[in-house]
């Protein structure tokens, strides 16, 4: 399993940041592969809640079911990513306090069965999930700091 993790330090308020994050249905506000989410079962940013991620890349669309698997607020959220019913990743955003805002920690650990990973030369241009991973988070923060700072 590839992890990755990258962090970066926002002038927010740890609660508000958290609140932004776990409204699923803003992520496409933020993260470039994102093309929104909507809740399904439970109560939304809930432990046990589901929602339906929507992704997209220039020539492709795709959809995947999410679990809430951690929702402390002000601190950590967590989902695992599921697509065919097969696990694809999890994802978690950790936030820790600062004098002046917060540093946001944001993970995510590839599960995929091989067979998905060599699918994935078809929707990455890299063929490695983790590369593109990189980049998208990189820029899914960088636009998160932006909102928070405004």
């Amino acid at each position: 399993m590839v992890a990755v993790e990258l962090r970066r330090v926002m002038a927010g308020d740890p609660h508000k940041v958290y609140e932004l994050i776990t409204d699923v249905t803003r992520m496409n506000e933020w993260s470039p592969e994102s093309a929104g989410a909507q809740w399904l079962s439970g109560e939304p940013g809930a432990v046990g809640s589901t929602f339906r991620g929507d992704n997209r890349r220039p020539w492709i669309r795709w959809s995947t079911i999410c679990t809430v698997t951690a929702a402390d607020p002000g601190e950590r959220f967590a989902f695992a990513v599921r697509a065919s019913g097969r696990p694809v990743a999890t994802w978690e955003y950790e936030i820790k306090a600062q004098p002046d805002g917060c540093e946001v920690i944001e993970r995510t650990v590839d599960e995929r069965s091989l067979f998905l990973k060599m699918f994935s030369v078809l929707t990455t241009v890299h063929g490695r999930r983790s590369v593109r991973n990189r980049q998208t988070m990189r820029q899914t923060l960088t636009a998160l700091a932006r909102s928070v700072e405004r």
